[in-house]
Formats: C-alpha cells, sequence, structure tokens
C-alpha cells in the first residue's frame, strides 16, 4: 500500500527552523510533482510549495525567501527547510504527491496525514 510518511513537525520560536521530510512508501513507478501545503485553524488548505520531478520549483508569496523545497529522487522523498518561521506560518503541513502505481494508470494525488508545526514564544 503506498502512504507517504510525514516528519519533522512540532514547537519552534519566532525566528527558529524547522525542515519538514515526506517519503513515499510503497512501490510506484514514478512520482511526478512533490509538494506541501498548509491549513491553519479556521482557515483553508494552501499551496506552500510545490517542486516538479526536475527540481523546477515554486512558492507561496509568504513564503518565498524563508522555506526552500527540495527532494531526493533516490528516496522518493521531498523535504521542506523553513526559516525564519513566523507566528503565521502555524499551521497542519500536509504533503502531496502526483504518483503513478501502473504503467496502464495515470497518475494520482496522494496526501500525507499532516504534521502540526507550532510557531509560538
Amino acid at each position: 500500500q503506498v502512504q507517504l510518511v510525514e516528519s519533522g513537525g512540532g514547537l519552534v520560536q519566532p525566528g527558529g527552523s524547522l525542515r519538514l521530510s515526506c517519503r513515499v512508501s510503497g512501490s510506484v513507478i514514478r512520482i511526478n510533482d512533490m509538494g506541501w501545503y498548509r491549513q491553519a485553524p479556521g482557515k483553508e488548505r494552501e499551496l506552500v510549495a510545490v517542486i516538479s520531478s526536475g527540481g523546477s520549483s515554486n512558492y507561496a508569496d509568504s513564503v518565498n525567501g524563508r522555506f526552500t523545497i527540495s527532494r531526493d529522487n533516490t528516496k522518493k522523498t521531498v523535504y521542506l527547510q523553513m526559516n525564519s518561521l513566523k507566528p503565521d506560518d502555524t499551521a497542519v503541513y500536509y504533503c502531496n504527491a502526483a504518483l503513478r502505481l501502473t504503467f496502464v494508470a495515470p497518475a494520482m494525488d496522494y496526501w500525507g496525514k499532516g504534521t502540526l508545526v507550532t510557531v509560538s514564544s
């Protein structure tokens, strides 16, 4: 069974850093775009950053210059390095990946269960 397994959330002070990881567990033949979304209390889920299989990345304006997304295709893992964290970054962060499981089926979206990031003094 294919799953996205996230790790790295926690409590950090404003100005601090955290690194999130998300590993694809199970057998896949191709991983297309991978990304991170977040959902703060009372708000809708929003895109934070996305990275293509070739390494091209895009960021939400609110995190551009502070967050860096990267991936290691050999480890089937995507990372989100978060620096200069602000209280407004507090949210549940979800990993997303477009996975192709067989040669006959198209890629489908998979989601992790989410990891909580709390930025507070």
